[in-house]
């Protein structure tokens, strides 16, 4: 069990080193060679950095001081000592791989900004999706999704808008704009890789004939369904209503499943994330396996009905 534990908090910390350093790709390949700005703490160093030549990651460090001691007040202890590891991972990294902004290997400052979005923001998914961060607004982004329940790359977006505002009188109005575009693209992506790329499909289905369709879906596309009961608006008649969550690739089949049945049941098809479970995320017994227990255990209790009201008679 100890061994386990050790072993999901390696793969875990693992995991928040490597976005870190796929942010610091991010900066050095792409950003600070084009001469854009991002926002947040790392953004404010990267003024100073353009302005006096400070490393970035020094300044990012001792910069974040004061909200290390934030994130200790409101999240407690270990989401401290995550935001410290993640801050000083970040910051050693950013310096560590300065080299990398010598190679400029993109004039083009679009390009420069979409693809140093693309790092910076599947970097901090990453990291976000270990539930830790790098500091700076991340702490501040936390703290409003814990209160308010807002996305965390759109709360960023919104703090790092205001400071890339900020600087448009210091580096001009296009480098800005190419910022902006810079700063969505990453904030689009740790909204995504956040929640999960893998996304599967939920789907409702009301129909009579319901109990069939669930037969066939778990026959054929081996996925389990839940029956929820339901009633009509108007009449108020009681309804059918099959829920299922199934992969994009299964879907199809579960449409032409539904047509069969009944081409004219209600069905409605939607994204969801972060689905866990057996069957998901845990391994789960085949439908034959699964069948022929539900076999066994109606038999004995129709054997016990049976008995027991022999007994009875």
């Amino acid at each position: 069990m100890n061994q386990n534990l050790w072993r999901k908090h390696a793969m875990r910390y693992f995991q928040i080193t490597l976005g870190c350093l796929l942010v610091c790709l991010g900066f050095n390949l792409f950003l600070i060679p084009a001469h854009l700005l991002t926002g947040g703490i790392s953004g404010v160093a990267l003024i100073i950095y353009y302005l006096i030549g400070l490393p970035v990651g020094m300044q990012n460090l001792v910069y974040n001081l004061p909200i290390l001691y934030l994130a200790y007040r409101v999240f407690g202890r270990l989401y401290a000592a995550d935001t410290i590891f993640g801050t000083v991972a970040l910051s050693v990294f950013l310096d560590a791989t300065h080299f990398l902004v010598d190679w400029s290997i993109c004039s083009d400052p679009m390009l420069n900004s979409i693809f140093g979005g693309v790092l910076a923001g599947v970097g901090f998914g990453m990291v976000f999706r270990a539930n830790a961060n790098t500091g700076g607004l991340d702490v501040i982004a936390a703290v409003a999704k814990k209160y308010y329940s807002l996305d965390v790359g759109t709360v960023v977006f919104m703090l790092n808008f205001l400071i890339i505002m900020g600087s448009v009188a210091l580096f001009g109005v296009e480098v800005a704009l190419f910022s902006i575009v810079s700063i969505y693209v990453t904030a689009e992506l740790t909204n995504r890789v956040a929640a999960g790329l893998n996304r599967e499909k939920s789907i409702l289905i009301v129909s009579p004939q319901a109990k069939a369709i669930c037969n066939d879906i778990m026959e054929n596309v081996h996925r389990g369904a839940t029956f929820l009961d339901g009633r009509g608006g108007l009449a108020e008649e009681p309804k059918n209503i099959l829920f299922v969550v199934v992969s994009l690739t299964q879907v199809s089949r579960v449409k032409t499943i539904v047509s069969h049945h009944d081409p004219q049941a209600f069905m409605i098809v939607s994204d969801t994330s972060e689905v866990s479970g057996k069957g998901f995320t845990l391994a789960c017994e085949s439908y034959e396996d699964a069948r022929r227990k539900w076999q066994q255990t109606h038999e004995k209790q129709l054997e016990f009905e049976q008995l027991h009201g022999r007994r009875e008679k």
